[in-house]
């Protein structure tokens, strides 16, 4: 085991590792930028290291300031969380050059299911299901025009680093795809300093599942049972469950495997996320593997009572998983909602402030992960989430009963939140019913 970890990010999830570390006994350190001195989890660490100015570009993006202040406190190992540097194979290259372990998949791996591009060619080889779309990344306008042509409008282009719909645009005729091409480029860029893009078919109103998987360096790969994702805006996850109210038992057997295909085809270790679109008849279609920890592991960790930071851990240094394929069983029904500093009732503007009042829900079944607390300040420099209200209940009913009271519960002010808008969601009947897709948020609200 390690003795000690720099965790590279920021936030809830920073937090999250920095208690599963003090679990294991081992050291934490935490890189910080200037924008995020003062915040309160950075006290619960051993030590914390300034690693430069606000932007990310300055400082969770900087690779080798990351690296050297692992290298000064002395950490034999490096947790990069979730977005930031967390699928850049490069990054994790560098990190094992320095003899610092990355606390995920090996940067080989990284590169053919870290990459959209290459993960939907290895995916085709092992025949699992792909949505028909470009072979690699475009290169050049007339390949890209040809490409969409023969696939058929309407198209969506995606990034092929990267997550969180960053990178993503639908093209409904040919007139507008090069200038959308531009846009998810310069997005891409901003985002994760990678520019690639690749196009598939657009798929009209699908759901979005996607499968766990856990995989150690002695040969091991379990999942750990589906998510269902589909309610989304712009690509952006609003809220998680699991199990998926729309598959059967027979389509959950058929995506759990396919998922361990990929991941055994790519020789992948550590945890990492193989996600689908299920389309109107019941098909689905592999889209992308998420090299990294999600944000909704927590809905995991409750249906199959296994730590997934602390797994990663462990993995990474070097010891093998604890459990079989056969001792996984997830069971109730656990629903997660992303709780947002963005007003609905303004196209979701982002609210950054300081937090005057601060009261968390609770009760039996339910769990929140946050870095929130009254008088802390929400910096416009990064993402608006606050926190994750996650509920965990015998049956789908009573997840939704227990979440609306867990909402009702929870107090932030003055801020702007998404809570009002997930419990008009809540309530709605098509949620209530299981017969929703992906656009059902935009549509509907």
């Amino acid at each position: 085991m390690f003795q000690r970890i720099l965790i590279a990010n920021r936030g809830e999830i920073a937090l999250r590792i920095i208690r599963a570390c003090r679990e294991l006994s081992v050291e934490v350190v935490c890189a910080f930028s200037e924008e995020d001195a003062g915040a309160a989890y950075l006290g619960l660490a051993d030590r914390a290291i300034c690693i430069g100015g606000a932007a990310p570009r300055d400082s969770y993006l900087k690779s080798d300031r990351v690296i050297a202040a692992a290298e000064v406190a002395g950490a034999d190992a490096i947790h990069p969380g979730y977005g930031f540097l967390s699928e850049n194979a490069a990054f994790a290259d560098k990190c094992r050059e320095c003899n610092i372990e990355f606390i995920g998949p090996s940067a080989d791996s990284m590169r053919l299911l870290g990459d959209k591009a290459a993960a939907r060619t290895l995916a085709k080889k092992v025949k699992v299901s792909i949505v028909p779309g470009s072979d690699g990344v475009l290169e050049g306008d007339n390949e890209t025009i040809k490409v969409a042509q023969k696939i058929g409008f309407p198209v969506i282009i995606k990034a092929t680093a990267g997550g969180g719909g960053r990178g993503m645009r639908v093209v409904h005729d040919k007139t507008d795809l090069l200038a959308a091409i531009k846009q998810a480029k310069q997005e891409a860029d901003g985002a994760f300093e990678k520019s690639d893009v690749y196009i598939e078919r657009y798929i009209d109103r699908p759901r979005h599942v996607e499968v766990q998987i856990l995989a150690d360096r002695h040969g091991n790969v379990v999942h750990l049972g589906e998510r269902d994702c589909t309610l989304q805006r712009r690509y952006q996850k609003l809220l998680e469950e699991s199990p998926s109210p729309a598959i059967d038992s027979r389509m959950r057997s058929d995506l759990c495997s396919s998922a361990v295909k990929l991941a055994k085809a790519a020789g992948y270790d550590n945890a990492g996320t193989v996600e689908f679109l299920v389309d109107a008849k019941k098909r689905f279609y592999f889209i992308e593997v998420n090299a990294r920890i999600q944000v909704e592991h927590p809905v995991t960790e409750l249906t199959t009572g296994i730590d997934l930071i602390k797994a990663q851990i462990r993995i990474a240094a070097g010891e093998k998983l604890e459990f079989s394929q056969k001792a996984v069983k997830p069971r109730g029904h656990v629903i997660e909602c992303r709780i947002n500093a963005e007003d609905p009732d303004e196209n979701f503007r982002p609210c950054a402030g300081v937090i005057e009042k601060f009261r968390l829900p609770g009760g039996p079944g339910v769990r929140v992960d946050t870095h929130g607390y009254e008088g802390y300040r929400l910096s416009p420099k990064y993402d608006s989430l606050l926190a994750k209200v996650l509920v965990f209940q015998p049956t789908r009913p009573e997840a939704i009963r227990c979440m609306q009271r867990a909402l009702g519960e929870f107090t932030i002010e003055p801020l702007k939140t998404t809570l009002p808008f997930l419990q008009r969601v809540l309530a709605h009947p098509d949620f209530v019913d299981g017969s929703i897709d992906t656009g059902f948020a935009e549509r509907t609200f």
